[in-house]
């Protein structure tokens, strides 16, 4: 797989919407952004952050049209991933098992949930093991 740029914050909130949208003009996704906001940020500062995502490799961008549609070029699983990885790695040694203790140990978690990790546990064993 190639090298996946790291977002910043700002680009991974800009990715998350087009990652819902599909596809979306700079003004649709500038307002999505600020009404999720309590600090509005300008127009230009979302083009500006939209047209660098383009040049790192993030996003497209159709010129056919008076209005620029920017479209994702990275899937949210395969970023998910990589970052997942470099998170692991980074912080817990490698550990799948510390990254997993640590998140369960710091919030509540839902019995639907539990649920949901006792069913994947259960699936990996049926596979012989996880990777």
């Amino acid at each position: 797989m190639a090298q996946i740029p790291k977002p910043t914050e700002a680009e991974l909130e800009i990715l998350q919407e087009l990652w819902r949208r599909q596809e979306a003009t700079v003004r649709q996704v500038h307002e999505a952004l600020n009404a999720k906001r309590n600090d509005e940020v300008g127009y230009t500062t979302t083009l500006k952050l939209m047209q660098i995502m383009v040049e790192k490799g993030l996003l497209s961008r159709n010129e056919s049209q008076r209005s620029h549609l920017y479209r994702p070029l990275i899937k949210q699983e395969d970023l998910q991933a990589t970052m997942l990885n470099k998170l692991v790695e980074g912080l817990f040694g490698g550990s799948a098992m510390n990254l997993v203790m640590q998140a369960l140990g710091n919030k509540k978690t839902s019995k639907a949930e539990l649920d949901e990790i006792r069913k994947l546990l259960d699936e990996l064993e049926q596979k012989g093991g996880a990777q």
